[in-house]
């Protein structure tokens, strides 16, 4: 049994071990929640809660779990729930891509971004969210990406699974518009990460503009909890991002596939 502090909220992060979930887990560590890690790595997780908790002096609970394998979120939840541990704040981080042609990557490369980012993030709304319903009371984070906008040659999967988060998040937040539940969309554009520098292709071909197109964890971070905290229903970090996201919508669709087809392509 994981002890909780009394009226301090619990935010459970997927995706915590590394990049922007790591670096989530510090803005709320900050503010003093307690807080449920989920990731694939268990040593990545225990240093981390070990850190946060004597930093920050909040109870820390690390679990283990692969969010893309059928059954796992619902096992999670499970465990949860007979420890009694209530989860205040959902914020769903854990996602994958990769980088290349569509007809490059295989069959199990178009899956695997699939089955984490769509089915596995779904998976977890399905198994927190309606408790949260039933206590009247609860924040979702759904971290998406400006490639949620616009379709992105070489990012085309990557994209449209990305995509479909935005539009979840939105129609949820309607849905839940009168029941104390907030949902809000976190859309970073390429940021200093292990999944971005892991497509060695992505960062070569970004290297030249880095300063002015790659953003960095602790900035996403920070956007997104006072975003998630305000309720806000979308926040895209970086004054360029959000001018390119914004004209993205007002363009002819013609214009917007041509333009992500230029930058796209740029980076194979």
């Amino acid at each position: 049994m994981v002890a909780v502090q009394e009226g301090v909220e619990t935010v459970l992060i997927t995706g915590a071990s590394s990049g922007i979930g790591e670096a989530l887990a510090r803005v709320f560590a900050e503010h003093g929640h307690d807080m449920i890690l989920v990731a694939r790595s268990a040593d990545k997780l225990e240093q981390l809660a070990d850190e946060l908790a004597a930093e920050h002096e909040v109870i820390v609970s690390v679990r283990p779990a692969d969010l893309s394998e059928l059954g796992s979120a619902a096992s999670l939840a499970n465990s949860l729930r007979r420890e009694g541990l209530y989860v205040d704040i959902l914020v769903n981080n854990a996602g994958v891509l990769e980088h290349g042609l569509f007809v490059d990557m295989s069959p199990e490369d178009h899956q695997r971004m699939i089955q984490l980012n769509v089915a596995g993030l779904t998976a977890i709304l399905a198994q927190f969210v309606p408790d949260m319903a039933a206590r009247e009371s609860g924040r979702i984070l759904n971290v998406a990406s400006i490639g949620a906008f616009l379709p992105i040659p070489s990012l085309a999967t990557y994209a449209a699974t990305k995509a479909y988060v935005l539009s979840l998040s939105e129609a949820l937040g309607e849905e839940l518009r009168s029941s104390g539940i907030t949902v809000t969309a976190l859309c970073p554009g390429i940021t200093e990460t292990h999944m971005v520098t892991d497509a060695p292709s992505l960062v070569d071909s970004l290297r030249h503009v880095r300063g002015l197109v790659v953003g960095d964890a602790d900035t996403v971070a920070r956007q997104g909890y006072k975003a998630c905290m305000k309720g806000a229903p979308i926040v895209v970090p970086g004054t360029l991002n959000l001018t390119g996201t914004l004209t993205s919508r007002a363009l002819p669709k013609w214009l917007v596939r041509r333009l992500s087809g230029l930058m796209g392509r740029s980076t194979l």
